[in-house]
């Protein structure tokens, strides 16, 4: 007989799906250490369907980081970022990971960059895209409908954005409105390829991460330029929410420059003297690094170059409750490493880092106790989160470079050799 395998999570269903784990070869007693005690699950089971227990990861701090951030505004009518502020300040650093060696190379760069005045950040861009598709039956239908999109996309912003259109008011099932408030659309940019006209809207999200509410705005903007264009004898055969050009979830070229997610930018000056002392190598030696990977990740064809933007990204991704799927686009990186009468220039490139602050996992109450560490729960802290993840990447970068540029990557071996591999084994920690 099939099971039929619910994804709701009412008390009998969560009962059914770990009597099932229970009932697996090898299952023990031990292995119910997974399903958390009745409190836990009250929380935990909102955030995702079928839910069934918790996985528990191991948490470092390192730091203080000294890092100087900005604060910004959208300015109108543009959404043009703007720097409002600015301030230095220390801040403790979460790491949820197992790789060995991640936390301590990264405290090794913060050491190294505070002795030299700490990281500077700033955020370039922020906005999240969607790529709606209409989809005609000819080129030249198509064509038309670029052009009319030209033409009236004030009009359509206007509509989308005026808080007296009645989608703000409208109440879902779940007891959201249609539209949220919180999502403003800032332009729309047709693009034609073939019989389709791909709209990538362009929107800022607040200190929500966004994907959850541009769809909804999106989706009904979707609906009133179909309406309109049915109006006038070109209705689109087919209408996508998504397609493919929007960024999210998906690495490409098209937002390597930035324009999905928070464009971040964090450089860091550091004396030669430091170079020598903290990360025990010749300057000299990472800038000859730097040109040995630039042809590498050339010749391999590789988007962006840096040696491990990821594993910091995902670290703090883990204990802030972000959508990890947004890994791989939020660790799009340029790093480079230049002369300057100061000292050698260390900079981090960040095209898109998708965050946010409220809403889906950051609600969650762990990730809710370290967003509040780093002082990323008050507004703007979305684009603060950002800024510090930026920050410990560039303090990773520098580390694991000059653990990479010793003679013969002697360093870098050690590292993995004294801290990789498997660990757990030696009992409790002492």
């Amino acid at each position: 007989m099939r099971l039929r395998w619910s994804h709701r999570n009412h008390v009998a269903a969560i009962r059914q799906r770990r009597r099932t784990l229970e009932a697996l070869p090898g299952f023990t007693a031990e292995d119910r250490r997974i399903f958390p005690d009745p409190a836990a699950d009250a929380v935990l089971h909102q955030y995702q369907e079928a839910y069934v227990g918790q996985m528990v990861l191991p948490v470092g701090i390192v730091g203080p980081m000294t890092i100087s951030l900005g604060e910004y505004r959208h300015a109108e009518p543009d959404g043009r970022l703007e720097e409002i502020g600015r301030r230095t300040e220390k801040v403790i650093i979460p790491l949820g990971h197992t790789e060995g060696g991640l936390s301590a190379s990264m405290l090794r760069g913060i050491h190294a960059t505070s002795l030299a005045g700490g990281i500077h950040t700033a955020v370039l861009q922020d906005e999240m895209t969607r790529d709606s598709a209409l989809v005609f039956d000819d080129v030249a239908t198509a064509l038309r409908v670029r052009e009319w999109v030209i033409r009236q996309e004030a009009e359509l912003k206007a509509w989308l954005n005026d808080p007296a259109n009645p989608g703000y008011r409208e109440r879902l099932p779940n007891g959201r409105t249609r539209l949220s408030s919180h999502a403003r659309l800032w332009s729309i940019e047709p693009r034609l390829v073939g019989p389709v006209v791909h709209l990538l809207y362009r929107f800022s999200t607040g200190d929500a991460c966004g994907p959850n509410i541009m769809t909804r705005n999106a989706f009904v903007l979707n609906e009133e330029i179909a309406r309109r264009l049915e109006d006038q004898g070109l209705a689109p055969r087919q209408v996508y929410l998504e397609a493919n050009m929007g960024g999210d979830k998906k690495p490409s070229w098209e937002h390597f420059p930035g324009g999905h997610g928070k464009t971040v930018v964090a450089w860091s000056v550091l004396p030669d003297d430091v170079i020598r002392r903290v990360l025990r190598v010749e300057p000299e030696a990472l800038q000859q690094l730097e040109w040995t990977g630039l042809h590498g990740a050339h010749a391999s064809g590789m988007q962006s170059f840096a040696f491990t933007p990821a594993s910091a990204v995902a670290a703090l991704f883990v204990v802030t409750g972000q959508d990890l799927g947004m890994v791989g686009t939020s660790s799009m990186a340029q790093a480079t490493v230049s002369r300057s009468d100061r000292g050698l220039v260390f900079s981090i490139r960040f095209s898109g880092i998708e965050v946010g602050t409220v809403g889906g996992g950051a609600s969650l109450p762990h990730a809710q106790t370290y967003l509040r560490m780093m002082g990323c729960l008050q507004p703007g802290g979305a684009r603060r989160l950002a800024q510090i993840i930026a920050a410990a990447s560039l303090a990773l970068e520098i580390s694991a470079s000059a653990s990479m540029a010793s003679r013969a990557s002697e360093n870098f071996f050690q590292a993995h050799w004294e801290r990789g591999g498997i660990r757990g084994q030696a009992g409790s920690p002492h």
